[in-house]
């Protein structure tokens, strides 16, 4: 297992694995042939940036039967997904903020995040499990009362897509098995969603697959997984976590 991250320190950007409360330090591509330098620094040091910079994020829904049950939909007989804009990438400790033009209630979506490692494009399911370099913690934020507004057209990408909506990292964490996982969603310090990856429909490795038949995929890219049940509301002044054991825990304020 190694855990990646991207990080500030005295003004000037890095990555690096983590080693403890250390970071090891590499140059080059975290996605090809990095290298580290033999620098290591102290992690409190640091200010941790997104992990990696995607060129898009891909966004699943419905892809959890229990959730699904609770709504009472279909299984989706293939993925059904929308794209985050990036203007609303957000790391870790960074404050996620209501928009001006929006009044209504703001979501948090507590999910398992897929990062692309190389190239994929109309790959099979066994290609697409050599193109996953790692995994993230992401909370899908959703100004949840436009997505449904007009009865015609169902908002997705722009309910999601609002600066800081699209919160990821700390870590990249490569040489695990994902469907050991749990995730879980703490909000000011109660649990509000815990649950397992093994209940996806459509696991990692065949998601990449079939989003790879449709859309390249390049390094650094994400796919988040879809959530499950236990979404809820955030007030001004919040603390919501994204936890996931093995990969990492994804701390933020809601403003």
């Amino acid at each position: 297992m190694a855990q990646w991250l991207r990080f500030t320190h005295h003004n000037k950007p890095g990555f690096g694995q983590l080693s403890g409360e250390q970071i090891q330090v590499h140059s080059g591509d975290m996605f090809a042939h990095s290298q580290a330098t033999g620098e290591t620094i102290p992690l409190a040091e640091v200010k941790i940036d997104i992990p990696c910079v995607p060129s898009k994020m891909i966004a699943m829904v419905d892809n959890f039967h229990a959730l699904v049950t609770k709504l009472e939909h279909k299984v989706p007989v293939e993925p059904l997904y929308f794209l985050k804009g990036n203007n609303s990438f957000l790391a870790n400790e960074q404050t996620i903020r209501t928009p001006k033009s929006y009044s209504g209630k703001v979501v948090y979506e507590g999910e398992l995040g897929i990062v692309i490692g190389k190239h994929c494009h109309e790959v099979s399911e066994s290609e697409a499990q050599h193109c996953i370099f790692g995994y993230t913690c992401i909370n899908d934020v959703t100004a949840i009362e436009i997505l449904n507004r007009d009865p015609g057209y169902a908002q997705w990408t722009r309910s999601k897509s609002f600066n800081t909506f699209g919160v990821f990292g700390p870590y990249i964490t490569s040489g695990i098995d994902p469907m050991t996982l749990s995730i879980k969603t703490i909000l000011n310090d109660q649990e509000r969603q815990n649950y397992p990856v093994s209940d996806m429909i459509f696991p990692p490795a065949k998601l990449v697959s079939l989003i790879s038949q449709d859309v390249p995929l390049e390094p650094g890219d994400i796919i988040a997984c879809g959530t499950s049940v236990g979404v809820g509301s955030m007030k001004p002044g919040s603390q919501v976590s994204i936890v996931i054991d093995g990969v990492g825990r994804l701390d933020n304020a809601f403003e």
